[in-house]
């Protein structure tokens, strides 16, 4: 089997994680792990000694076939841009870029080039999304959903608010189990750094309501998705892998209540495999450039909403 050859580029928080993968993975050889700073440099070293360690893409340019991007967001479209010139297959972790205009030029460089670019939103790999025809009547029929995604300050990617920060992650669930909305309404709070670190969103789908709610200074941690109908209701515990569901509720009798686990998945391994496999069958990537697009729509209606004190219409 031909092996992509990739360059993980940043070696932080995140980027360690994807290095792991890349090195890890049958579909993949990791040619070079791309990072500036000389401390995470020699951390680099240390774990991958055979594995080339640069400060620059372009040191490893011509030795490559694809590059996997886990740096800060303000460095994504620079990096990704130089890439998709030169014919490299890319891997953007979310936010693909700051802006959506940003974005849409990249898709643009990727479509010209004939080359993959898929876009980092992991919260898609959670098995429970391949099972959602148990649960048929509540999802087709939600009149209201929730979807909260709460933690303690972490020390990290104070260069974006929430909403880049974590939001993101829940409105393009929204975008995958709901489609676009047709409004959004956003309130928050700038808590512990000059952005805002508490938002809550009203997505306004006409016949129903989605709520996301994102702090990055709980007390506690919790990651969930909750559909409510007239046909039952569907708890997600997207941290314990957790499902708990009523269906079939009538007012002369006891609710019934259920409850399994699900697989737990090892969600960055996941997204690279997927990726590699696009580029050696020359299918569609996992997560789509225009999915980033439509996710950084809704994180401009948001920031909007905030910044202006209004609701934003989307159609």
């Amino acid at each position: 089997m031909t092996k992509v050859k990739v360059a993980s580029i940043g070696f932080g928080h995140l980027g360690q994680w994807h290095a792991q993968k890349a090195h890890q993975l049958d579909g993949c050889e990791l040619i070079a792990i791309v990072e500036p700073y000389e401390p995470n440099q020699k951390k680099a070293q240390e774990k991958y000694p055979e594995t080339k360690i640069v400060s620059d893409i372009k040191e490893v340019m011509n030795e490559i076939d694809a590059a996997v991007i886990a740096t800060p967001t303000s460095y994504h479209y620079e990096i990704a841009k130089s890439l998709l010139e030169n014919g490299k297959h890319v891997f953007c972790e979310k936010p693909v870029t700051v802006t959506v205009e940003e974005a849409k030029e990249l898709k643009e460089l990727a479509s010209k080039a004939g080359v993959k670019l898929q876009v980092g939103h992991s919260e898609r790999c959670h098995q429970v999304w391949e099972r959602l025809e148990e649960f048929g009547e509540i999802v087709k029929n939600n009149s209201v959903a929730t979807i909260v995604r709460n933690s303690p300050f972490k020390g990290r990617a104070a260069d974006v608010g929430v909403v880049e920060d974590l939001m993101i992650h829940d409105l393009d669930l929204a975008l995958m189990l709901f489609g676009k909305p047709k409004s959004i309404r956003a309130y928050g709070m700038k808590v512990l750094t000059d952005k805002f670190d508490h938002v809550k969103a009203l997505l306004n789908y006409g016949h129903s309501v989605v709520t996301i709610e994102n702090s990055r200074n709980d007390v506690k941690t919790e990651r969930s998705v909750q559909l409510n109908s007239a046909n039952g209701i569907l708890r997600v515990d997207l941290l314990n892998n957790k499902v708990s569901y009523s269906k079939d509720i009538k007012s002369d009798s006891e609710q019934e209540i259920h409850e399994f686990d699900y697989e737990k998945r090892d969600h960055l391994y996941i997204e690279q495999e997927k990726f590699y496999n696009s580029i050696t069958n020359n299918t569609e990537e996992f997560v789509t450039i225009d999915d980033g697009i439509a996710a950084m729509e809704l994180i401009a209606a948001v920031n909007t909403s905030l910044n202006e004190n209004k609701e934003v219409n989307l159609v």
